[in-house]
């Protein structure tokens, strides 16, 4: 496995230097990030560390001289819009952009592009299926033909009242991936997991380790706490009772998990994704968080 982080959270750092700070923190790996050029609402969205707008070979030659210069590989490139959104609009860009990031990935020579399968939040998961057969099999087609993987993070996304109830992400659960893998059984079509979304939701993080082994394309180490006394207050329909944590400082059970982990066979990235409001502060708090997670999770990675 390669111990890598999501460039996400540092967007006032070139590629380069993203790539010289993993270099001299001990990283081996970043998944960069790949917005469109612009604003978004979203925290931790819009960033965009590599720009696939119009990229080229050349572009790719650049690249490469970086991530050899510093020693360090690309896990992937991430984008993780609402491919399908309620709005049109919003769903147009979303799978357009996509497109551009797969064959963006392709020309780098990168196996893998990470996103959300997205959701209309205000629709049951029956009532989403028709967008997901008109707007995925099409994109896990155009993968196959770049050689690249699609790494589906399995964040509900519903952390606010405008996404509820149902959130904008339809990748939620094994019982949604079991439904997606058989309709869409290709192998370059999988999950980027993520065990902290797994513990908000009351759910097993382990079990699907083993369960889904042939479709881990990409993991994210982050944690969460469940705040007990918030949870008894609002109950499980309310908002604001897990906090996003770096690894060691929530309910993951880190040791455990890479046990599972490596029993399975998995043999790639594992990216730190910081979310833990309490490091946000400045630049420099962000950069020692990645310090700390990197620190943390080297003993569990070898």
């Amino acid at each position: 496995m390669q111990l890598g982080f999501v460039s996400a959270i540092v967007p006032e750092l070139s590629l380069e230097e993203v790539l010289a700070f993993a270099a001299e923190t001990g990283y081996e790996t970043v998944e960069i990030m790949c917005w469109p050029r612009g604003r978004a609402e979203r925290r931790y969205a819009g960033v965009t560390h590599l720009d696939v707008e119009h990229f080229t070979e050349d572009d790719a030659v650049v690249v490469h001289a970086l991530t050899e210069r510093y020693g360090i590989e690309i896990s992937g490139l991430g984008y993780y819009p609402n491919p399908l959104s309620p709005d049109a609009a919003e769903r147009t860009l979303a799978v357009s952009h996509l497109e551009r990031v797969i064959r963006a990935a392709q020309i780098l020579g990168v196996p893998r592009v990470n996103t959300f399968i997205g959701r209309d939040p205000a629709r049951t998961i029956e009532a989403n299926w028709p967008a997901f057969r008109e707007v995925w099999p099409p994109l896990v087609r155009l993968a196959e033909e770049c050689g690249v993987r699609i790494g589906i993070e399995n964040c509900p996304m519903l952390f606010t009242y405008d996404e509820w109830p149902g959130g904008k992400n339809l990748a939620i659960s094994p019982s949604v991936w079991q439904r997606m893998f058989a309709e869409i059984p290709s192998s370059h079509f999988g999950l980027n997991y993520d065990p902290s979304h797994m513990i908000w939701q009351q759910m097993d993080y382990l079990a699907p380790l083993r369960e889904f082994k042939d479709r881990l394309v990409h993991v994210h180490a982050k944690d969460t706490r469940v705040d007990r006394h918030r949870l008894d207050e609002v109950g499980i329909l309310g908002l604001g009772w897990h906090t996003p944590k770096l690894p060691g400082l929530g309910d993951v059970d880190w040791g455990a998990f890479f046990s599972v982990l490596s029993d399975t066979g998995y043999d790639g990235p594992v990216c730190v994704e910081v979310e833990d409001r309490a490091y946000e502060g400045t630049l420099e708090r962000r950069l020692e968080a990645l310090r700390q997670s990197y620190r943390y999770l080297r003993q569990f990675v070898g």
